[in-house]
């Protein structure tokens, strides 16, 4: 009867006119209602049948009305819209179709939906992975929301789902790029390709890795130097900076590595094949040579060339370790030449490394965990590779390489595509000297020290040399993020002044770019190509949607994995990496998978346990029980498939408080 009546609206809208408007962001729950956070200090309610017209992340104005002696809030105008392309699945009710987002902040919602042009409903069952548009939004429209199926994803049960859901998530293609009939070589009139052919390079890799663009050679010298060979592969023979493919390669940035699969950069063609380093195989390719004194000093005698090289042998890391560590290998035992080479390659490896633990940073040793799938797709297991002695002398002469172009770009041009860290956050310092300096009779350490590059070198190799983590660990939080520049600088968390990577141009964007200013440099002509202010962000950006991508295949491969451990009660180690209120996240040293333990399975009275993300730390009855850095022993409580989620509990039992004590607590809580 009042509905549709033009006297009550205009009271309504005349009533909302008086109320106190609040603009801000919409937090969701999984509970159905939610939060306006207005700042960082101030929120409102907002009751369930509100939350309907906003998704979590929405930046609206609400209205500020009492409702039951609460003020909450309700949404009316949308100032800006937080989603409007998400992943979901189909869910059929009626037979009508609708969309339940794959998110934890909006799985709450179930939204009416209709297939774009092309896509028919009919092909799509219920729980099928989709795509999907908002095309009508609550508060900007008339009517519930309401969203376009723009992608058939794969079908519910496709056990390529982690992959193929996870790669649409993040908008990342699926497959390499379409390649070309015929690749033709495009060298720049004067450039010259020395001869390489028979000098004895060895390339060293995993054994299933098609796409090898580094090969190595060193020759040790009588006053026991190292002359050192770098040949990287040369794809920028192939693709100059007009070309469309250059274009396609600079969209993607670098090769996806996900577990279990990969999608290159660049064509299979390409990647695999022509710019792959395959063993007596003559491949283009642009050389580094330099001496490397015996105490692990690299020489000024830096010379950059372009050459045509071939692979005398093609080595895999866990051979030529068992070789070196054990003076024999079952599956693989080298000619004398090939013996000398590698020899010589390790020794090398070796003043390197002991000259960057006295004078740059080593990060510790920790394995690389590995997904071994079946052709179905099914996890078959999960390997804990630990780095070893081939590893480490790949690492070396890599490192090496990018040390010398740094140094080349940054003196020849002043720009390039350059790795720097620039050590601490500048207004963290002060917290960062505060905190190493604790139980100290000197202050070893000063603000002015940690922010140059020899401190923050010095620092972090001391704290290396401690028995516990802890500090290290603490002090993380306080660092700069690495970026990638156009301009020299340093690297802090490596020690370095500069470094430009150029080693991996079959598998990153920055690295051909750093190829074609190498090349210029060799022909002492202008570069072809100078990397832009954008290209930096751009290659960051890109980083960042495959970490995640990475992360969130294997957080998926963990929950089908372990999904029958909380009854079989396995335990496992756990090392803690971060603490807050409401619990500790750890990493399962068996097989690199993310836990969370919350409080309540530690202890099961809150007034007992503070869990403080300021200084790392839990404690239980004001005794710390837990510190960042810290292993132990866990079990899992819980695998949530949904959510791709692991819950653990600590094996080890905390007793119960003394009654005095539980009594002190409830007064001291009542207080």
């Amino acid at each position: 009867m009042f509905q549709d009546n033009p006297l009550l609206a205009q009271l309504k809208q005349q009533i909302q006119e008086t109320l106190p408007k609040k603009e801000g962001t919409i937090k969701a729950t999984e509970k159905g209602f939610g939060f306006l956070e207005v700042d960082a200090k101030n929120s409102f309610f907002i009751p369930p049948p509100y939350m309907k017209k906003c998704m979590h992340g929405d930046k609206v104005v609400a209205i500020i009305r009492t409702e039951k002696d609460r003020e909450v809030a309700e949404p009316q105008e949308l100032i800006e819209q937080a989603v409007t392309r998400f992943i979901g699945r189909v869910k059929l009710i009626k037979g009508k179709l609708n969309v339940v987002p794959d998110s934890p902040t909006l799985k709450k919602l179930t939204l009416k939906a209709k297939t774009k042009k092309g896509i028919k409903s009919d092909d799509l069952s219920d729980g099928d992975w989709v795509v999907a548009q908002v095309i009508r939004h609550p508060l900007k429209d008339d009517g519930g929301f309401f969203v376009e199926i723009t992608e058939k994803i794969t079908d519910t049960n496709d056990k390529i789902a982690p992959w193929w859901v996870t790669l649409a998530q993040n908008d990342l293609p699926k497959t390499e790029p379409a390649g070309l009939e015929n690749w033709e070589i495009n060298d720049h009139s004067d450039l010259e390709r020395i001869d390489l052919k028979d000098v004895p390079f060895v390339t060293i890799d995993g054994e299933s890795t098609k796409d090898m663009d580094d090969a190595l050679y060193a020759k040790k010298n009588d006053n026991g130097s190292f002359e050192l060979t770098i040949a990287i592969a040369d794809p920028t023979a192939y693709i100059t900076p007009e070309d469309e493919m250059d274009k396609v390669a600079r969209e993607r940035g670098f090769t996806i590595y996900l577990p279990g699969r990969n999608i290159p950069m660049l064509p299979r063609d390409l990647a695999d094949d022509l710019c792959s380093l395959i063993e007596n195989e003559v491949r283009p390719a642009i050389c580094c040579k330099v001496t490397v004194s015996a105490d692990g000093v690299i020489q000024d005698d830096i010379q950059f060339f372009a050459a045509n090289m071939k692979s005398h042998a093609r080595l895999a890391y866990d051979n030529v370790s068992d070789w070196l560590e054990t003076g024999t290998c079952d599956q693989w035992q080298p000619s004398e030449e090939i013996a000398q080479v590698v020899t010589e390659l390790s020794e090398f490896a070796n003043a390197r490394a002991q000259w960057r633990e006295t004078h740059a940073v080593v990060f510790p040793d920790r394995p690389d965990y590995r997904f071994e799938l079946s052709e179905d797709n099914d996890v078959v297991a999960i390997h804990a590779d630990m780095r070893r002695v081939a590893n480490r002398l790949v690492e070396e002469s890599m490192i090496t390489a990018n040390i010398c172009a740094g140094r080349v770009l940054s003196k020849a041009y002043g720009y390039g595509v350059f790795n720097t860290h620039l050590g601490f956050k500048a207004d963290k310092l002060k917290d960062v000297v505060e905190l190493v300096n604790q139980g100290k009779e000197d202050n070893l350490y000063t603000e002015e020290n940690l922010s140059t590059l020899e401190g923050f070198a010095q620092l972090r190799r001391n704290l290396g040399g401690l028995d516990s983590s802890y500090l290290d660990n603490r002090i993380r939080k306080y660092q700069a993020y690495s970026e990638i520049s156009n301009q020299p600088d340093a690297h802090y968390a490596m020690g370095l002044d500069v470094y430009a990577t150029w080693t991996s141009p079959i598998r990153k964007y920055g690295d051909m770019v750093n190829h074609r200013l190498l090349k210029a440099y060799i022909l002492g002509s202008e570069p072809s190509q100078q990397p832009d202010d954008a290209l930096g962000e751009e290659l960051a950006l890109h980083r960042k949607h495959h970490k995640i991508a990475e992360r969130t295949v294997g957080d998926w491969l963990y929950a089908r994995t372990l999904a029958d451990e909380p009854k079989k009660q396995t335990q496992f180690t756990a090392e803690i990496f971060d603490i807050n209120r409401a619990g500790i996240r750890a990493r399962l040293l068996e097989n690199g998978a993310s836990v969370f333990i919350p409080n309540p399975l530690i202890v099961d009275n809150k007034e007992r346990i503070e869990g403080n993300n300021e200084n790392g730390t839990v404690s239980i009855d004001k005794e710390v029980v837990y510190r960042l850095g810290d292993t132990f022993k866990v079990t899992l409580s819980d695998v949530n498939q949904e959510t791709r989620s692991l819950i653990a509990k600590p094996v080890e039992v905390f007793a119960d408080a003394p009654k005095n004590a539980s009594a002190e607590q409830s007064d001291e809580t009542a207080k």
